[in-house]
């Protein structure tokens, strides 16, 4: 039986109030079309936090999507300025599911966070983030707009484990925010300019797949960066059913 893989969306409300406002919920295709490529059922996950634990109960892997910046006001910083804030409830429910997933006996359930879902899993282990990378870097070009670059793996009892990951190989970045402090969470991958691009569970989690990344691996080839991260969440929700 193939495993049920829970993806996040963003939410989009244009106009109207109450109980029936006007609106979209929205993923690329990538997302999806890469957890079936990789042998899963993708299931979208309608944002609302009263489900969050019968997403854990139902799903056997997660996929936290890309998308706007996080509300840092929630977590004691203010937002930089040039911050792009994404949806209040989007952010609501994918904290309460990361906490539903904490939560679950056994927390065996892996998850694999991309570009703002790495920096949800930051926050939430009580982590920071750099708010705006123009401001911190010299050349943020480089992790803009689909670019391109190189990874250092700097942990090597990653290596052959859950959250294996291996250098080597490109990687597609869209993003003006990273995180800089994981909190609880591990730092297992760096960029040459010393931006955070992998984060793992480890402590929190022992050898579960628990893996957040700075980069669309959806977006890149079949390498093990990029559609073999899909590979080994789905492999990992297989042998947790």
């Amino acid at each position: 039986m193939k495993p049920l893989i829970g993806i996040t969306l963003d939410r989009v409300e244009s106009s109207g109030s109450g109980k029936h406002p006007n609106g979209r919920y929205e993923l690329g295709p990538s997302m999806g079309r890469a957890v079936a490529e990789a042998g899963g059922v993708p299931v979208l996950l309608t944002p609302d936090p009263a489900l969050a634990g019968d997403y854990v109960r139902a799903c056997r892997g997660f996929a936290f999507s890309g998308g706007l910046d996080p509300d840092t006001t929630k977590f004691g910083e203010p937002m930089h300025p040039r911050a792009r804030k994404m949806d209040p409830v989007r952010q609501a429910f994918e904290l309460a599911l990361l906490d539903a997933l904490a939560e679950q006996p056994g927390a065996d359930t892996p998850v694999l966070g991309v570009c703002l879902g790495m920096q949800m899993m930051a926050l939430h282990a009580g982590g920071r983030l750099d708010q705006y990378m123009p401001d911190t870097l010299e050349h943020p070009q480089v992790h803009q707009n689909g670019a391109s670059h190189a990874i250092e793996v700097t942990v090597e009892d990653s290596v052959g484990r859950p959250c294996d990951i291996s250098g080597g190989e490109a990687i597609h970045s869209a993003h003006q925010q990273a995180v800089s402090d994981a909190g609880k969470m591990r730092v297992v991958a760096v960029a040459d300019d010393g931006t955070i691009e992998a984060i793992d569970g480890r402590p929190m989690y022992g050898d579960r797949f628990y893996l957040g990344v700075q980069w669309h691996p959806e977006r890149g080839g079949e390498g093990p960066l990029n559609h073999g991260l899909f590979e080994r969440l789905v492999d990992a929700a297989r042998a947790s059913m």
